[in-house]
């Protein structure tokens, strides 16, 4: 997070809005400050009020109300431009980016009062190509768990498991890392788990799962030897070798390092492929409901679970030769 001190009084005010009356999550919060901060740095450059090109130098503190009052669509369509041609942010950064100003604007229109005029009020976001989502084979995914739990891995119990959970349950990194011990229930085999928005929302495990975290479970350092922490290490599942909850970025580490071992192409997947592996292996192997697939994923919009029906090209072959037609001796 960008220290307060730096935004000026409505960004830190918008940004209290956000957690307290949006309830959005931290890392959303802390992706605003971002996006609000880049966009006023170039404004700064744009209206003269700074000779900085360097944006790590730039002072927006100084950014003041009326400053805001004088950015207009032209403005802002001029910054997206900026994105497009000078940093060649995708459509998908871009479309963020637009959303944040989006809500910002509003805000200081509608809440704060601080503006007569919302510039943001027209503006569009681009169009986003639909691209299928990369993911595992059912026999890549069978190699990863293999990798995972080989006895080479001295922490493979603990890697096996969060493997066999991304793979399974289909979760997000986030909601993986804040996973704590008392957020399951071993009895219904189900856990609590916070998604976006901090969203609550319940995942079941299968008896793969179980298996996995209680395998783990009998491998964790005992209490008594876990941090006390901001982080409330002593709850956390799955904990780092130096004994705290364990980070986004180890979690990383340990995936990346098992695509390697597996043969695997490390540098098109990643933790969120997994995500989309779990989702796309349920909805062709297991006739998931796309409603059901919603629910599990966390996902807002059925148009965003939308991305996992596409099907194999033996799906399509199958389905061409069930036609009554198919056979001639029919005919």
């Amino acid at each position: 997070m960008i220290p307060r001190e730096q935004n000026p009084d409505y960004i830190n005010s918008f940004l209290d809005y956000s957690i307290t009356i949006l309830n959005k999550s931290p890392n959303s919060v802390k992706e605003y400050n971002y996006d609000l901060a880049n966009f006023l740095k170039f404004m700064m450059i744009r209206f003269k009020l700074t000779n900085k090109t360097n944006y790590d130098e730039i002072d927006i503190s100084s950014f003041t109300e009326k400053d805001l009052a004088k950015i207009t669509l032209n403005d802002i369509h001029a910054y997206i431009s900026h994105l497009a041609i000078d940093n060649r942010s995708k459509a998908t950064t871009r479309a963020r980016k637009i959303s944040t100003i989006r809500i910002f604007f509003k805000y200081l229109t509608q809440k704060e009062k601080i503006l007569k005029e919302n510039p943001a009020q027209n503006l569009e976001t681009p169009k986003l190509e639909k691209r299928m989502p990369k993911y595992l084979s059912l026999d890549d995914s069978k190699k990863l768990l293999n990798v995972a739990s080989h006895e080479d891995n001295r922490n493979n119990k603990r890697d096996y498991a969060i493997t066999t959970l991304f793979l399974n349950c289909g979760m997000r990194l986030s909601e993986l890392v804040g996973i704590n011990i008392n957020d399951i229930d071993f009895s219904e085999c189900k856990m609590t788990v916070i998604g976006k928005g901090n969203k609550e929302r319940t995942i079941y495990l299968n008896k793969s799962c179980m298996i996995a975290i209680n395998d783990y479970l009998s491998t964790r350092p005992p209490a008594n030897t876990i941090k006390h922490d901001s982080k409330n290490s002593e709850k956390a599942l799955f904990l780092s070798e130096q004994r705290q909850r364990i980070s986004n970025r180890t979690v990383q580490a340990i995936i990346n390092k098992e695509l390697k071992l597996a043969g695997l192409d490390s540098k098109n997947l990643s933790v969120h492929k997994l995500r989309h592996t779990a989702a796309t292996l349920m909805y062709q192997y297991g006739n998931v409901d796309i409603r059901a697939l919603q629910e599990l994923l966390g996902h807002r919009s059925i148009s965003t679970t939308e991305i996992y029906t596409h099907v194999s090209n033996e799906q399509v072959r199958d389905a061409v030769e069930s036609n009554p037609l198919a056979d001639p001796k029919n005919l």
